[in-house]
């Protein structure tokens, strides 16, 4: 009777870290959507907002009507720049979301891992920049999403990595118990 209390103990821990690695898969894929979100609101005001990302109002007093009052261009080249940093904030956030449901839910630590250098890059790249004080910003509106689902996707990155390990532990369990 231990033998099957054991058993059962046992695989009622890997059903529940089982568990836990697929919530931990689908808060990192939830994160990846909230990317995806924050990227679309910073594509839509470039075009019917401010012309400046969230939080930002003004480059130090000058609105976007008064840049291009000195010289078109600048808006312009705001407007490419603002669209392409949009474009790779929703490929990137399309990437994490993919690699979080379609891999990571199926226990590939290569996905995991691809997920995470992603995430880190970006994040690691983008984010010192906002504390030169080059400009005025809301941080809470302008970076307050980011650091959000920031928080959502390190929560789920840790419980999906725990699942991952318990997996292939009990993958290695099983494979050698069977040998």
């Amino acid at each position: 009777m231990s033998v099957n209390r054991a058993t059962a103990d046992r695989h009622r821990t890997d059903h529940e870290l089982e568990r836990g690695g697929r919530i931990g898969a689908l808060l990192m894929a939830l994160a990846g959507v909230a990317f995806v979100g924050y990227g679309v609101v910073f594509l839509a005001r470039t075009f019917v907002g401010t012309g400046f990302e969230l939080g930002v109002a003004t480059l130090n007093g000058v609105t976007p009507a008064e840049l291009d009052a000195i010289d078109p261009a600048i808006m312009h080249y705001i407007t490419h720049l603002h669209v392409a940093t949009a474009a790779f904030i929703i490929a990137t956030g399309i990437a994490i979301a993919a690699l979080a449901w379609y891999g990571v839910r199926s226990g590939q630590l290569w996905a995991w891992a691809t997920a995470i250098v992603a995430a880190v890059i970006g994040l690691a790249i983008a984010l010192p920049m906002h504390y030169v004080d080059r400009f005025a910003h809301d941080w809470v509106t302008h970076l307050g999403p980011i650091y959000l689902a920031t928080i959502v996707f390190v929560v789920g990155a840790a419980l999906a990595y725990r699942g991952l390990r318990v997996g292939a532990q009990t993958a290695e369990h099983s494979t050698n118990a069977e040998a």
